[in-house]
Parts: C-alpha cells; structure tokens; sequence
C-alpha cells in the first residue's frame, strides 16, 4: 500500500520537517499544498528533518484545489483528520486500498469546515480529552500513519532489530 501524507497550508517549519522524518521512514509521500508558512529553504525545516531529505518523496501543490483537482477524493482512499470528525482514525479498514492519502490542516485552523462538511464519512480524530484543542501536528501524523501501517503488518518495514540479539 502506497501512504500520502497531505499537509494543507502548513505554518511551523519544525513540524514539517519532523513530518518529513517520519515519511522518510516510513516510505510515506509527503505532499506540501502551499501556502506554506515558511520557505522550504527554511533552517528550521532542514534541522528538523535532519539528513532525510533526499530519502522522502515531496510533492508541492499550489492550493488545495490544484490537490484536490489532481486527487479527486472521489476516486481516491481520502481520509481528513480533524478534532471535530466523528470517527476514530482506528475504525477505517486501510488494508482494502492500494494507496492511501491522509490530510491534515494547518496548526492553527485545521482543515477548511466545507471540505470537512462535504466528505463527513471520511473525516477521522484521535481521542483525546475535551478540554483540549489539539495534538502537535507531527505527532498527530505519527499516531495515523503508524496506525495505517500497524494494520497493513508493518510491511516493507524493517521489523527486527539488527543492534540487539536473542
């Protein structure tokens, strides 16, 4: 299964670039749909992604239209995180989809409410106490892809550890 990572309008240049980490590790696209908050010649980017830059594939977009034009949700395994979906982002069934793409809003404002409105039934959050607003970005992507790849059995991963022996 092939897994996107769509950041929408991303504005804290450590968060992408922990994302990117994670991507990279993972085997995820990262898509970055602009306006970024930040230059992708960011310092602050580059540190937080450390050396795996050239180890994950980055996708630009010009707006979330140009995304969504070149990705009909319609036509394609589209889920989009939100503290205010109704479902669990564990209750989807990932292991039917070839590829999988995942959407998150920008850290202060989330997904735009129309977009969410309008694919309510593929709207996913991550329990978490009322009085809360939100998760940090980067670790809300971790928690959802990891999850994604938990039920697809880890595969293409590296499973065991090469440092310790029985």
């Amino acid at each position: 299964m092939k897994l996107h990572i769509v950041l929408v309008e991303p504005e804290i240049p450590q968060n992408t670039g922990n994302i990117a980490r994670t991507c990279a590790a993972t085997g995820a696209v990262l898509h970055l749909v602009h306006p970024l908050g930040f230059s992708i010649a960011d310092r602050y980017l580059k540190r937080a992604g450390l050396d795996y830059w050239d180890k994950v594939e980055v996708v630009e977009h010009d707006s979330l239209q140009s995304f969504l034009d070149a990705y009909p949700p319609k036509e394609h395994a589209m889920f989009f995180a939100s503290t205010k979906a109704p479902a669990c982002y564990a209750d989807p069934d990932y292991t039917s989809y070839g590829e999988v793409f995942v959407l998150f809003g920008k850290e202060t404002k989330g997904l735009p409410e129309e977009l969410l409105m309008q694919y309510l039934d593929q709207t996913i959050r991550i329990p978490m106490r009322e009085t809360l607003r939100s998760l940090n970005l980067s670790n809300s992507v971790a928690i959802v892809v990891y999850e994604i790849l938990r039920q697809t059995g880890f595969r293409d991963l590296q499973q065991k550890s090469t440092y310790l022996t029985d």
